[in-house]
């Protein structure tokens, strides 16, 4: 069964995190730079939130707030659905559409060491099944 450290062995370990504190410009720049659809927010060592462009869409350009002046606190999500390597992918696919969230932070031992997006859980998935479709064609062929 696939779980989320095979997704992180594949895609890598790497974080991308700003501060609370960080104007929300920032953010979107440091996404946009990345081709990510959010970040982690770091309050030191400690995972405090998430910020995504959906965010930035509805609690700062819908509410007609400055980007350079309203901080990555005022719009970030604070609600935290996390996961470990060892869940299913399964598991986090669920979590994903229970709770209608598209990142889902990884904590090993209190650590912050990764995020699997909704994006990298599908294609898994996929690439899971075209590999079954194709051992099932391979014995069928026999």
């Amino acid at each position: 069964m696939l779980q989320v450290k095979h997704l992180l062995d594949d895609k890598g370990h790497g974080i991308l995190t700003i501060a609370p504190d960080a104007p929300v410009l920032d953010a979107i720049t440091r996404m946009a730079e990345r081709a990510v659809g959010a970040l982690l927010v770091m309050q030191g060592d400690e995972l405090i939130g998430v910020v995504t462009e959906r965010d930035y869409a509805r609690n700062v350009v819908l509410k007609g707030r400055s980007s350079a002046s309203t901080s990555v606190l005022e719009v970030m999500d604070r609600t935290l659905f996390t996961v470990s390597p060892d869940d299913s992918i399964d598991h986090c696919m669920r979590l994903c559409t229970h709770e209608r969230v598209r990142y889902l932070p990884v904590i090993e031992d209190g650590k912050t060491i990764g995020v699997v997006s909704l994006g990298d859980l599908v294609k898994a998935v996929i690439n899971e099944q075209s590999e079954q479709i194709e051992q099932l064609q391979r014995y069928i062929a026999g």
